[in-house]
């Protein structure tokens, strides 16, 4: 089959939309395009491929079923399940964080490397039945930096060692499934203390140190076969002091492509971010990425202002046809792995999906199994354990910090955090990131903490787009007010490590305390049973 340029070039555009059914339900209208401009995308753009949030499980697979129909060519259809399906839509399995896998290694590092390799089978296995047939995952960067906004929990750990170890056995895990495996950030986004959804980080060590340390891992997914490498939007001054990793030819063709020697796809991170679209037009952003040597361009804004302005380079004479080219054919071997069955000669037929079996094959019991044996196995514990309830009738507090309550799909009535301690007789005081806490002294706070016995549950860990930096000042404030007035009762911390170190020296030796990896219902069930030892 010839394609135009124009064609060749949308084969290299993903673009992101919602896992909802209908319009209305959409939730970032300035990202996800309502349905008749998506089936444009698809239909007469011949856009490559998708990259899916939000929604459940179940519907999705109606929804992908739904693009591959509209799609002029057979579609990659991504989404960012690091932490199985289930992180992103409803219903299916919600696997622990990958450092949660990493903390089993402390004990085994065989036993962890048997669980990654599960996990990878897992998301594998689940991301086929609801349409998905690219794992933008294992994430490999190094968190070295106990302040990463970003990266924290997400990694396997904090040396190249482990990171490679565990994440090739994911990759292995996924291997047995026809689907894409993506390594990133490229060329490592665990030195950072700034998000680069937000801004452009700058890794600011030598050669050296980067080879020690960051590269490990990507040389490791590349010998395991990894598909794909993400690109992080970094600035490495040491390789390229000028543009980010994402648009520099140096680090890309440079680095990836001639010193490691990886030959499959080279993904840009979303080009929405703010690293990147703070700095330059859209048009520029995807002209220079595809210079550099992306061979997809995630997450535009606009498709088509992107597919033109690339055509138009090729035209200018500024982008060779043939950079453009190499690019599809490693886009057409990609999808020829995903699509078996499919010729480029022919339609492309989209496999219709029985909703019983793809309600069969979600969230099985093994797959729970896995799950809580890895939430019990990484679980830390301390103090005078377990906590006693006060024979005496007296008030009692559970107070839950949590970063968004409008955005929270962890937290409700139903969900142990909340409905175990008011079974115990406890009030309830929820606080997010938009609570009002003053900078001067803690007494002139808008915040009101109650003096009754406190059962502190604080839920924190790395979050696109949002630093977790002030949610951490909210939860020390908190805690500060409640060891001031000798009422902190026990500490539950969901999610970042770094806050359980930061906390951890602050409490009384004999206050119980739990922490846990995951910040899932089943987390939450866990962790409370080790509290009160249920």
């Amino acid at each position: 089959m010839t394609l135009s340029l124009a064609e060749q070039v949308a084969q290299m555009v993903v673009v992101r939309a919602s896992g909802f059914l209908f319009d209305h339900q959409i939730r970032y209208p300035l990202w996800e395009p309502p349905v008749h401009r998506l089936q444009h995308w698809l239909q007469d753009l011949g856009v490559g491929g998708v990259i899916l949030v939000d929604g459940s499980a179940m519907e999705l697979a109606i929804r992908t079923q739904l693009l591959q129909s509209w799609a002029k060519f057979p579609l990659l259809v991504a989404a960012d399940v690091e932490e199985g399906v289930g992180q992103r839509f409803a219903g299916a399995t919600w696997l622990p964080p990958m450092m949660a896998i990493g903390a089993l290694a402390n004990q085994s590092l065989e036993q962890a490397e048997l669980y990654a390799e599960k996990i990878g089978e897992i998301i594998a296995q689940e991301a086929l039945i609801v349409g998905l047939n690219w794992i933008l995952a294992p994430v490999v960067d190094v968190n070295n930096n106990p302040k990463n906004p970003v990266i924290n929990v997400r990694s396997f750990g904090e040396t190249p060692q482990r990171v490679s170890r565990l994440a090739t056995a994911l990759i292995r895990g996924c291997q047995r499934y026809p689907v894409l495996t993506a390594a990133k950030h490229f060329p490592g986004h665990g030195d950072t203390a700034i998000d680069s959804h937000i801004e452009l980080p700058s890794i600011p060590h030598p050669d050296e140190r980067l080879t020690e340390i960051e590269l490990p891992p990507f040389v490791a997914s590349m010998k395991s076969g990894v598909d794909a490498v993400m690109m992080a939007h970094l600035l490495i001054p040491a390789w390229d002091a000028e543009r980010p990793a994402t648009l520099s030819p140096a680090i890309v063709q440079g680095q990836l492509r001639q010193r490691l020697g990886f030959e499959g796809l080279v993904v840009t991170d979303a080009l929405v971010m703010g690293a990147i679209a703070k700095r330059y037009s859209q048009e520029e952003a995807a002209i220079l990425a595809v210079e550099a040597g992306a061979d997809i361009l995630l997450m535009p804004l606009d498709p088509q202002v992107t597919i033109e302005a690339v055509c138009g380079a090729v035209a200018e004479g500024r982008i060779p046809r043939e950079r453009i080219e190499a690019s599809v054919n490693r886009i057409w071997q990609a999808k020829a792995k995903v699509f078996p069955n499919w010729r480029s000669s022919e339609p492309y037929i989209p496999t219709q999906r029985d909703p019983k079996i793809v309600f069969d094959s979600l969230s099985q019991r093994i797959s729970q199994e896995t799950v809580t044996t890895i939430l019990q196995q990484s679980l830390k514990q301390g103090g005078n354990l377990p906590l006693v309830i006060p024979q005496t009738p007296q008030p009692l507090q559970n107070l839950v910090i949590v970063d968004d309550l409008l955005n929270c799909a962890i937290l409700g009535n139903h969900t142990p955090a909340i409905a175990r301690p008011t079974q115990l007789g406890y009030q309830l005081q929820l606080v997010d990131c938009h609570a009002v806490v003053s900078s001067g002294s803690e007494t002139d706070s808008l915040l009101r903490i109650s003096s009754d016995p406190t059962l502190l549950q604080v839920f924190i860990r790395a979050n696109a787009f949002r630093d977790s930096s002030g949610l951490t000042q909210i939860a020390q404030h908190c805690l500060n007010i409640l060891l001031r007035q000798n009422q902190l009762q026990a500490l539950v911390i969901y999610g970042s490590p770094y806050t359980l170190e930061q906390f951890l020296p602050q409490i009384p030796s004999t206050t119980p305390f739990v922490f846990s990896y995951g910040q899932t219902p089943t987390a939450q069930a866990i962790a409370l049973k080790v509290l009160w030892g249920i």
